[in-house]
């Protein structure tokens, strides 16, 4: 249940928070710290609410501070969860970056995501899907400095995921940064 709008939920929706020694609110997006939860919607104006209005004291029933960077600190967290799946995809040969091998997939029907750095050009972008098709998605979420260091190279603008279940598992992290990013 949400510690600020009182509404059970999937967990999936919400963010678990965890009361460290010292008193502190850690978000734990992994569910595996040790202690007793709280959870709030994964929302960037839940947690910011949480914070301000000291929620996570009444839900611990103990004094616990929240950083004031708590919502933005949170938002970081999840997307170095979803890039965190890019250089996996990499290494076990199912992600590729450059205009040119981010074509070849697409053109093969392999691809089940397109990412594009959000500084990327428009022609590139449109190029690229219609390459695609339309059943790739797209996700336009990250700068090219956050897809040079998944990739561990410079200068990626463009990237594309094969199909499998660690494309799957980085458009649910996607989905997730969205909707905390939405609320």
């Amino acid at each position: 249940m949400c510690i600020v709008t009182r509404e059970v939920k999937d967990e999936e929706h919400l963010i678990r928070f965890v009361r460290s020694p010292d008193g502190e609110a850690v978000p734990d997006l992994k569910g595996s710290l040790p202690g007793r939860g709280v959870w709030v919607s994964l929302s960037r104006g839940k947690v910011a609410e949480a914070q301000r209005k000291r929620m996570f004291s009444r839900g611990f029933h103990a004094e616990t501070q929240a950083s004031e960077t708590l919502p933005e600190l949170v938002g970081g967290l999840l997307r170095k969860a979803a890039l965190s799946y890019l250089p996996l995809a990499r290494k076990a040969g199912q992600a590729v970056c450059g205009f040119m091998k981010v074509g070849e997939l697409c053109g093969r029907g392999d691809a089940r995501v397109l990412l594009h750095a959000q500084e990327a050009a428009e022609d590139g972008r449109r190029k690229l899907a219609a390459a695609a098709g339309t059943d790739v998605e797209t996700v336009n979420l990250f700068t090219g400095i956050e897809l040079d260091l998944a990739f561990g190279r410079s200068n990626v603008i463009h990237a594309a995921l094969a199909r499998g279940g660690l494309a799957e598992k980085f458009l649910a992290a996607v989905r997730r940064i969205e909707t905390y990013e939405a609320g």
